[in-house]
């Protein structure tokens, strides 16, 4: 499908390529505010995951975290191979966290973004009518490559990611230019587990068990989530975390 949106490239072989998303809370809550996600839920800098002061400091509960890896960290967790050894092919109310394959060109950010409000108590404030849910109630019947056409070829998502990505403190890079970040969602799925989520995987990776009660903050799904990625860091401090937080808005 031909875009028409101003800024999105398209490959040679014909792939669609997006702006990549600044890693800045206020572009995402943006972001999920024009899709239609209501304001009760916003995005948080985590700038500590070990200091209990810091720690409070974000509003509760958190339903999801968007972890930013560079490469290298990213790689001495998962290797180059392990996540993809995982085969999906789940669709609608059998799938106890929905998930989306990947097929738009520096769209991770975004991906992140749609993983983290569509799982667990986060997909309860997507508005009806909206553009977001209109996607979920097209994509959630289908089997993982039709369900990444639906994003594919939605004009509405195109227009409401690129209207996002222009904005926040730093430049925008052009769409041809690779990043070389992963954006790792962490959610709480509805057989009570922790789920990694990266659109790049061959499905959701099943982190184990957390409390009935916690949140994705919870010192359970820390140590099963992102802590892992922190502890690899190895003195790279170029990786970032934000939380979708759910807080009381006059809407």
């Amino acid at each position: 499908m031909a875009s028409h949106t101003e800024g999105v490239h398209v490959r040679p072989d014909g792939q669609k390529v997006f702006v990549p998303l600044e890693n800045n809370p206020e572009v995402f809550t943006e972001l999920i505010h024009r899709l239609g996600v209501s304001q009760s839920l916003r995005f948080h800098d985590v700038y500590s995951i070990t200091d209990p002061d810091l720690l409070a400091f974000l509003p509760r509960p958190c339903h999801a975290l968007i972890f930013i890896s560079p490469g290298d960290v990213y790689n001495r967790v998962h290797g180059r191979t392990e996540p993809r050894e995982i085969i999906h092919d789940g669709t609608g109310d059998d799938e106890p966290v929905v998930w989306f394959k990947q097929t738009i060109g520096n769209a991770c950010g975004l991906i992140a973004l749609l993983h983290a409000v569509s799982n667990g108590p986060a997909r309860e404030f997507i508005q009806s009518g909206s553009i977001l849910d209109d996607l979920l109630k097209q994509g959630m019947p289908l089997k993982p490559d039709e369900r990444a056409k639906v994003l594919y070829d939605s004009v509405e998502l195109e227009r409401a990611h690129m209207a996002s990505a222009v904005r926040g403190d730093s430049r925008a890079p052009p769409a041809e230019e690779d990043p070389g970040y992963h954006f790792l969602a962490f959610v709480k799925g509805k057989d009570g587990h922790l789920y990694e989520l990266e659109g790049g995987f061959n499905g959701p990776v099943d982190l184990g068990e957390v409390k009935e009660g916690d949140d994705c903050l919870s010192e359970r799904a820390l140590a099963q989530g992102v802590r892992r990625f922190v502890e690899k860091a190895e003195g790279n401090m170029e990786f970032s975390i934000i939380a979708l937080c759910e807080e009381a808005v006059d809407e």
